[in-house]
């Protein structure tokens, strides 16, 4: 009966492309509190930019109106909302009226604003890579653009996104 071949710890190469990046618990400390592992493959603007194809500056710029996107919960809903369930078997009335946060309406408006400010005819592909997380050639293809056009105008698209958040140059 044939042995099966077992790979050691040492012999084992990650494929995937890993990076440590450290996150501080609030915004005035400098000091990283901890860190968190990120696949730079799983996000087209990270692919790009380990590339050489995106500046730091343009990387942060999409980073932060995906953040934006991301906390003011626009994208669509992928579970059931658990949020106004009755957990008691008491007496029931009326679930109190649920407000949208601040932080959500806060980031609603700054999304809102920075695609405002990089127009119309960028936030398609503004959007399509930075929120919806296509690759450029499949917002390329859905958009009708002829290929190796949409790194093109992405970058035009996180240059105004930069101004926009006032980011340093």
């Amino acid at each position: 009966m044939p042995r099966k071949a077992t790979i050691t710890k040492a012999q084992y190469i990650d494929p995937r492309p890993l990076i440590e990046r450290s996150i501080a618990e609030d915004k005035g400390s400098k000091r990283s509190i901890r860190s968190v592992t990120i696949n730079i493959a799983e996000s087209p603007l990270a692919w790009l930019h380990a590339r050489g194809h995106l500046t730091d500056r343009q990387l942060l710029a999409g980073e932060k109106l995906r953040y934006d996107y991301e906390a003011a919960c626009i994208g669509p809903r992928v579970t059931m909302s658990w949020e106004n369930i009755t957990q008691s078997r008491t007496r029931r009335s009326a679930p109190a009226p649920v407000a949208a946060s601040e932080r959500a309406l806060s980031a609603k408006d700054r999304f809102d604003g920075a695609i405002t400010e990089v127009g119309r005819d960028l936030a398609d592909i503004a959007w399509r890579v930075i929120c919806a997380g296509e690759g450029v050639p499949v917002a390329e293809k859905a958009l009708g653009w002829p290929t190796r056009s949409g790194k093109l105008v992405l970058r035009i698209a996180l240059d105004r996104l930069a101004e926009f958040y006032r980011l340093p140059v």
